[in-house]
């Protein structure tokens, strides 16, 4: 599989879970995440995926410009859709196969700071 983003290989690896392995798959160079549909959910809650998200946040935003995404499983063109609990978080999304997360955003998502607060104030801001 190619990255939807740069179009680099995607490289698949396990994270073992307490309830069982999950295995995503990471862009070889930007280090964008391809989540198939529950694995982002399921990893956020496990402590054992806190090594998952390697890539630089800066990479993340320069690729996080990218609009235009097609899934990498079905080729149809992906939606932007914000996180629930934190809607400056915006993630790309195949409704029949799963989220692209540019680097860092995964780990964005799985930690909840006061921060994070802040950010969804401003972007509610810059929204109006």
């Amino acid at each position: 599989m190619d990255c939807p983003k740069c179009n680099a290989k995607m490289i698949e690896s396990s994270v073992e879970t307490l309830y069982g392995k999950v295995v995503i798959d990471q862009c070889s160079s930007c280090k964008g995440l391809w989540f198939d549909n529950g694995e982002a959910g399921q990893l956020k809650e496990s402590w054992m995926s806190d090594f998952v998200d390697i890539g630089n946040a800066k990479t993340g935003k320069k690729f996080n410009r990218v609009r235009a995404m097609q899934c990498p499983r079905c080729s149809k063109p992906t939606a932007r859709i914000a996180d629930a609990k934190q809607s400056h978080l915006e993630f790309e999304a195949c409704a029949d196969h799963g989220i692209f997360m540019d680097a860092s955003e995964f780990t964005d998502y799985k930690h909840e700071t006061l921060v994070d607060m802040f950010k969804d104030f401003v972007a509610s801001i810059r929204k109006r």
